[in-house]
């Protein structure tokens, strides 16, 4: 039960399925009970591959606009930037401007009809976070039950259901593929004997396949039967077993072949499948334990989150929440594919919200904090592969719209690598680049591995810090600043809107900081451009520092402009202290008190209770170690940010999915526990009253450190620390002054660097015991 999310009636919406994926494949499966839904959907399957997008032109416009901001004409610069920089689209299809964003599809269902079921007497649905199955169990009047399990193969590009009924019972079903009307979407289904399927092409020409094949035991398959006219009926059975795969022609040239192929290399034995499945989806998952404490494992996941809602304490239901963050980031990022979208891979809809796209300036980040940390780091390489696929046309839209070097990219995009501004009155931002360079700077941190850094992080670093060396300006102070800028999506009196323009939001200085940072960094690793350390530095030296503003926060922007929406849903300008680390409580404690004011407005004003947002919020309250408040918002996001299934929607009654809530709680509650920026690992940073007694297992720290931590009374007890790369480890821990350290039966020796820290030698490959 530790780790199942169980329901006691079916999906009324695909937002409340239950979902399973590999990466390339996903399904949602609703638990209908005498119909079976499952939505398919495949991560390739986006609209618009080949049309032309071009970027314009812009730059000779840069001097005009720039000029027009020096001499304080707010409004009139950004207006004009928004004109001659942004894009040609809206941000939404349903508002009725068409996007440039391409949308992500979905390929269809799988529906299964039990033709003679009864009423129902018994019924469950659960998801196994650490198998990777969906079951359903059914049993009805006439004394049959069905346990249906579902997968998505974690080796192999298929959707498995396996049906099978009570000793003794036999079903029958009519097993179809279907999918929406769509008038830019053409179908031709078919069926042959044990096999059905359809292909669909979009008027752009991009195509897809979707097959299936099934077998049984105890019964027959009837391929041509009034019953099932686009598919296949299962006459009186006692298991089934149906297969399905997807193929489109953005990753193969035949789609229709690759299915077919795809499925005839399969070995159609249900324990076999099961078994390979379980064996790798577990290789992943059980990297990382947590217990937080004690919960009601024995109440529907729905009971349980009314009753955390309600005030009652359920912290197993909280450690659960951060697993199923993990299970959602195996399932939906896999190497060789695309990264999480805003819905992971999981769409229902032809005109999804926001397309279903990668958005920039948050979004993809936040989808991709846990995933150093919470020992899933293959799962970000679809992340750096979707960066390096931007460079190319990033290079081309740097120079044209700004007349830059390096790469510029948009705010938001979908696959096909063009770095084009699609959203007019929101995307004049340049800062897009430079946050996605921070996981790439992760990976190296976490990995130690020089060989990325030398191939793939610092290269890219180098494309940025070359965009901000020809970017930024001085301005009639002679600082260097950069213009047009804005603090992604947020608007202050006297600006332009939805987005004010102006000079020097505060998030330009903090990205220009984390990436110039660790550019130079890189370099002293490598030993290579030192001629380029010089400049990094000089423009370090030459932005302007943090401003605290009238109410004693840390300004947003560079002016102390009046907040058109103190309540606004993003924390830009709070990045310095997470995902960043450039403020701390320590070595910046003004700033940290500055940040914390601005982040208490935010709230005072009602903003950032949901979804990603609340979840930034958590992280931020970690990183201030503010324990209390970070476990107040906590709960916030599980309990109001929560459909049935704990998939984060934005809007309960909408169901409005978008994943990077589940994925930034995970993150979040990560931080709580431990925390590895600023050159010290920290243990239970965050640790609330309410978790006094837990333990965590392989959770992964900065600089090649892998942890297992059991507390008591809010106090580690025993720390085990595994040493991949060697070297001095620094850690901090309530106790630390008083602890032993063993590495098996030796002893050894600590240095007490000041109240509750300690460092001590370690060796690659050892592991080392510390006693509090």
């Amino acid at each position: 039960m530790k780790y199942k999310i169980w329901l006691k009636q079916p999906a009324s919406h695909w937002v409340e399925g239950f979902p399973v994926g590999n990466g390339r494949l996903g399904a949602m499966v609703f638990g209908g009970v005498k119909k079976e839904r499952l939505l398919l959907n495949h991560e390739w399957l986006w609209r618009g591959k080949g049309r032309d997008r071009t970027v314009e032109s812009k730059a000779k416009y840069l001097p005009k606009i720039r000029e027009l901001f020096f001499a304080g004409k707010v409004l009139e610069a950004g207006n004009l930037a928004n004109e001659k920089l942004g894009g040609l689209g809206g941000v939404l299809r349903r508002q009725g401007i068409k996007n440039r964003v391409d949308p992500y599809q979905p390929a269809g269902y799988l529906i299964i009809d039990f033709n003679d079921w009864g009423e129902v007497t018994e019924y469950r649905r659960e998801l196994d976070l650490r198998d990777g199955v969906v079951q359903v169990f059914c049993a009805d009047s006439k004394g049959r039950s069905i346990r249906r399990n579902v997968i998505a193969h974690a080796t192999l590009p298929v959707i498995v259901v396996h049906l099978k009924a009570n000793k003794g019972a036999k079903f029958s079903a009519t097993v179809s593929l279907t999918r929406q009307e769509d008038p830019e979407c053409t179908l031709d289904f078919w069926r042959k004997d044990h096999m059905f399927g359809f292909s669909g092409e979009f008027v752009e020409g991009v195509q897809f396949s979707v097959e299936a094949r099934a077998t049984v035991v105890g019964g027959q398959i009837v391929p041509k039967s009034e019953r099932a006219k686009d598919g296949i009926y299962l006459q009186r059975v006692s298991e089934a077993l149906i297969i399905l795969t997807i193929a489109t022609s953005n990753e193969s040239t035949y789609p229709k072949d690759t299915t077919r192929i795809q499925l005839e290399e399969v070995n159609f034995d249900w324990e076999t499948l099961l078994d390979s499945h379980v064996s790798t989806h577990r290789s992943y998952f059980d990297r990382v334990s947590l217990d937080l404490g004690p919960g009601h494992d024995e109440l529907p996941t729905d009971e349980r989150l009314a009753s955390l809602k309600a005030g009652e304490q359920d912290e197993a239901l909280l450690a659960l929440y951060f697993q199923y963050g993990r299970y959602l980031m195996i399932a939906s990022s896999r190497p060789g594919g695309l990264p999480a979208n805003l819905q992971g891979i999981w769409n229902a809809d032809l005109n999804p919200p926001w397309e279903c796209d990668f958005h920039h300036d948050i979004n993809l980040q936040m989808n991709y904090w846990l995933a150093e940390p919470c020992n899933l780091p293959e799962c970000a390489e679809p992340l750096f592969d979707h960066i390096e696929r931007f460079v190319p046309h990033g290079r081309v839209a740097a120079r044209l719209l700004y007349g830059c070097r390096g790469v510029y990219f948009p705010i938001q995009t979908d696959p096909w690598g063009r770095a084009t501004p699609e959203a007019r009155g929101w995307d004049v931002w340049t800062g897009a680049a430079a946050w996605l360079a921070q996981h790439l700077w992760w990976h190296y941190e976490y990995s130690g591995d020089k060989n990325f850094l030398r191939r793939r992080a610092y290269p890219f670093m180098k494309e940025v810090a070359a965009f901000y060396e020809t970017y930024l300006v001085r301005d009639p102070k002679g600082r260097l600043v950069t213009v047009p800028s804005q603090s992604p999506e947020n608007f202050f009196v006297g600006g332009t809107k939805p987005v004010s323009l102006c000079v020097g939001a505060t998030m330009d200085f903090e990205l220009i900081h984390d990436v110039l940072t660790h550019a130079i960094k890189s370099s002293e690793i490598l030993g290579v451009d030192e001629d380029l350390r010089v400049k990094w530095t000089q423009i370090l030296r030459e932005i302007p520092p943090f401003q605290i503003g009238r109410f004693g926060q840390l300004q947003e922007w560079l002016e102390d402009y009046e907040e058109g929406e103190v309540g606004h849903r993003h924390l830009s300008h709070l990045f310095a202290v997470f995902p960043g680390e450039q403020i701390t409580p320590d070595d910046t404690p003004e700033l940290a008190r500055a940040a914390r004011v601005s982040l208490e407005r935010r709230l005072e004003a009602g903003g950032c209770r949901r979804g990603w947002s609340a979840a930034w919020v958590v992280c931020l309250w970690a990183r201030l170690r503010e324990a209390e408040r970070a476990y107040e918002h906590l709960k916030l996001l599980v309990s109001e940010s929560s459909a049935c299934n704990l998939l984060d929607v934005l809007d309960a009654s909408s169901k409005l999915f978008q994943i990077d809530g589940n994925f930034g709680g995970t993150a979040a509650i990560t931080e709580m526990l431990l925390q590895s920026h600023a050159g010290i690992i920290r243990i239970l940073p965050a640790l609330p009253s309410a978790w006094k007694e837990g333990h965590f297992q392989g959770l992964r720290a900065r600089g090649g450190y892998e942890l297992s931590v059991v507390w008591k009374n809010g106090k580690p007890k025993n720390i085990k620390v595994q040493s991949h790369l060697g070297g001095i480890c620094r850690l901090a821990f309530v106790g630390a002054n008083n602890c032993r350290v063993y590495c098996g039966n030796r002893p050894v020796q600590i240095n007490i660097e000041k109240d509750n820290r300690i460092s001590f030698e370690t060796t690659a490959g050892q592991v080392y015991v510390i006693k509090a």
